[in-house]
């Protein structure tokens, strides 16, 4: 049985512990709303992006002179996974969950025979997947410098990706990342960038006919290298959003079990004190019989 200062200093332990937990789930909470508000604001600049390619890609059906980037490289052999994580813990289930299904996701390529690449934005997906997957990550991109995640940062990985496309290194690539939907619920996604995968509403308005000027080629000759930045912005954003939404859930609940823990090692205590505070009495009332 723990000593009456053993069980002082564990209560003083946990009521330190209690403060930051605390202090962390109020800085998480007003980060939260401007990071929740950056995240709303990308997203119809980002579906409004795959629509316009949807049509454009539906316009250049039967054409000659796609783009690598729109049609593919025609195979499928060599697989790009980008996990997009968080640089720091403490923010309950985010970070696993976004690295659980990119594990899923290359447990079954790799089960159907293909070539895994792995490149990580954001430390905390490179320290999940490295025990089973270390020798396929190829890199992995540091985002701790970044205070307030601009489009230009995006565009620089984005770039990176293009690059590793260009000189032959993969044929898909599909991003890993988290999207925000409320304080207690971040659902992980799973989009195919390069190429494009064309979801089905999107299509209904592909069936719109556009004149382009100048023509659809030359217009995918900009629009899709800046779809790929586009995509992975608006991704880092709902990550942002999400990671505060994760953590301020995380540290809430830390909060509480240190207050319930607090309660039942007081009660410990003064249980304690009071049954030794009974057998000194009991002894000085038994010595004070024996005289």
């Amino acid at each position: 049985m723990a000593s009456l200062k053993d069980l002082r200093n564990r209560i003083a332990s946990v009521k330190a512990t209690q403060k930051i937990t605390k202090a962390m789930q109020m800085v998480a909470a007003a980060k939260l709303r401007r990071a929740q508000e950056a995240a709303e604001a990308a997203r119809p600049y980002s579906q409004r992006m795959d629509r316009v390619l949807a049509n454009i890609s539906a316009s250049m059906e039967g054409k000659d002179g796609a783009p690598a980037l729109m049609a593919g490289t025609g195979k499928d052999d060599v697989h790009l996974l980008i996990v997009a994580t968080a640089e720091r813990g403490l923010c309950g289930g985010f970070n696993s969950s976004i690295a659980r299904k990119a594990r899923e996701h290359a447990r079954e390529l790799q089960k159907n025979n293909k070539t895994v690449k792995i490149l990580c934005i954001g430390k905390k997906g490179k320290d999940a997947l490295r025990m089973e997957f270390g020798s396929i990550i190829i890199d992995l991109i540091d985002i701790r410098e970044i205070k307030r995640m601009a489009f230009s940062d995006a565009d620089v990985i984005g770039k990176k990706i293009l690059k590793l496309f260009d000189d032959g290194e993969f044929d898909i690539a599909t991003l890993f990342y988290s999207e925000f939907e409320s304080i207690i619920s971040q659902i992980p996604q799973a989009q195919q960038i390069i190429p494009p995968k064309i979801a089905a509403e999107e299509n209904a308005e592909a069936d719109t006919s556009y004149d382009y000027e100048p023509d659809e080629a030359e217009i995918l000759k900009d629009l899709l290298p800046r779809n790929i930045s586009v995509q992975i912005f608006r991704a880092l954003l709902e990550n942002g959003a999400s990671e505060q939404g994760a953590r301020m859930s995380a540290m809430d609940n830390a909060t509480r079990n240190a207050g319930e823990m607090i309660d039942k090692l007081s009660i410990s205590y003064n249980r304690q004190r009071q049954a030794q505070i009974t057998n000194e009495l009991i002894e000085i009332i038994s010595g004070a019989e024996a005289l």
